[in-house]
């Protein structure tokens, strides 16, 4: 198992990453927010998953372990390869799928290209229990985090304007609070593109 990789980053697709370790170039396969995070000619690190198959081995690198976590747990479905769970983390942050799938939330999940409805139903009923709540939220005390229209618009909004969906996910976190107050889309907007903004 290679659980991580550090080296100078050599090149980036919108993919894949080719990261320099010990003078050997490995192609890393990753979402399009983490391809866009790293910078050819910096060092990065990168929590990794090795998928093995009769015919190949296949890197897989991720920002964080969370990421990896994920990534492994929801391969544990029927159907579910690496390229899907890929798509699913390139599509939703962790967090974000965390309460997807325990809402039940099927219309973010088949916002997944991949992902009909039946899959969708089978992803939850067989993660619902295991997936968790999103991290450092107890579930009693987050009524303002599940998904409306209004925080999936502003989050699809971000990333169609160029950052990753974690960080997308991420701003919105940040302002829903102000939300509470009565913000409506464009305020959400407004207010999330600030925080991207510090």
């Amino acid at each position: 198992m290679i659980a991580s990789v550090r080296g100078m980053v050599l090149s980036t697709g919108l993919d894949s990453a080719v990261i320099d370790v010990g003078g050997v170039g490995l192609l890393l396969h990753v979402t399009a927010g983490t391809a866009a995070s790293l910078r050819p000619g910096a060092e990065a690190l990168l929590a990794t998953t090795l998928v093995v198959r009769e015919e190949s081995l296949t890197l897989y690198g991720f920002a964080d372990e969370d990421e990896r976590t994920v990534f492994n747990l929801v391969q544990t479905v029927s159907g579910v390869g690496p390229r899907l769970a890929l798509a699913m983390l390139a599509i939703h942050a962790p967090d974000g799928l965390r309460r997807a799938i325990g809402g039940g939330d099927l219309v973010a999940l088949t916002k997944v290209p991949g992902i009909g409805k039946k899959g969708a139903e089978r992803i939850v009923l067989e993660l619902r229990d295991k997936i968790g709540i999103p991290s450092g939220v107890a579930a009693s005390t987050t009524p303002w985090l599940a998904e409306d229209d209004a925080t999936a618009q502003v989050r699809d909004a971000l990333v169609g304007l160029g950052w990753s969906s974690r960080q997308a996910e991420d701003a919105v976190v940040a302002v829903r609070p102000e939300a509470d107050g009565g913000l409506d889309t464009s305020a959400l907007l407004r207010a999330a593109l600030r925080e991207l903004g510090r």
